[in-house]
């Protein structure tokens, strides 16, 4: 599935991912391909990107905003974020 990660000011992610973790404002979720269509707020949090089944992650900061799940593409909308560095 595309995951697109967006701000006001640029594209900070875009590309096919595994699936995606994310801070919903009722709690953390997931998404894996072929989800059913959605759209949900979100909180202020940390967003994990799962980017294939061998566990490489990416994780990102992130402000308040949206996610959009539809036809296989997960398009979140933030006021702002950050990539996180692995440790």
């Amino acid at each position: 599935m595309n995951l697109e990660i967006l701000t006001p000011e640029k594209k900070l992610f875009s590309g096919d991912v595994y699936g995606v973790q994310l801070p919903g404002i009722s709690g953390s979720f997931e998404v894996l391909a072929k989800h059913a269509p959605l759209v949900s707020a979100l909180k202020t949090g940390r967003l994990k990107v799962l980017k294939d089944k061998n566990n490489h992650l990416a994780f990102f900061d992130i402000q308040s905003g949206f996610v959009e799940v539809i036809n296989n593409k997960v398009t979140v909308l933030v006021e702002g974020a950050l990539p996180v560095e692995a440790k």
